[in-house]
């Protein structure tokens, strides 16, 4: 799903066991949990009008959605938030546009 919203993203694992999605910077990355799968956001600004982000509001570099078995999951939406955050990444990531607004 990661890729189909940018062909151009590359993974790798990163901390030695996380994979990571990356374009110009982090995209996002997961993290598999007991009960649940982390997909954690890099860039707090990136919109999120279908509401899908469910944890990390204020945060300063992440807020992530947690993804529980037999729950839907919202890939247009996601899809939607990695497409802006791989293009925010080539325009300077979010830290530089910020700084720019």
């Amino acid at each position: 799903m990661i890729r189909e919203a940018d062909a151009e993203i590359s993974e790798t694992v990163k901390r030695s066991v996380q994979p990571y999605f990356v374009l110009d910077g982090n995209v996002c990355a997961l993290l598999a949990t007991k009960d649940h799968v982390n997909l954690f956001l890099y860039d707090p600004a990136v919109p999120d009008p279908q509401g899908v982000i469910n944890q990390g509001h204020g945060n300063a570099t992440a807020r992530a959605i947690q993804i529980y078995q037999g729950e839907p999951i919202n890939s247009g939406a996601i899809a939607d938030m990695v497409r802006a955050i791989a293009d925010r990444n080539r325009a300077g990531g979010w830290r530089r546009l910020h700084r720019l607004d």
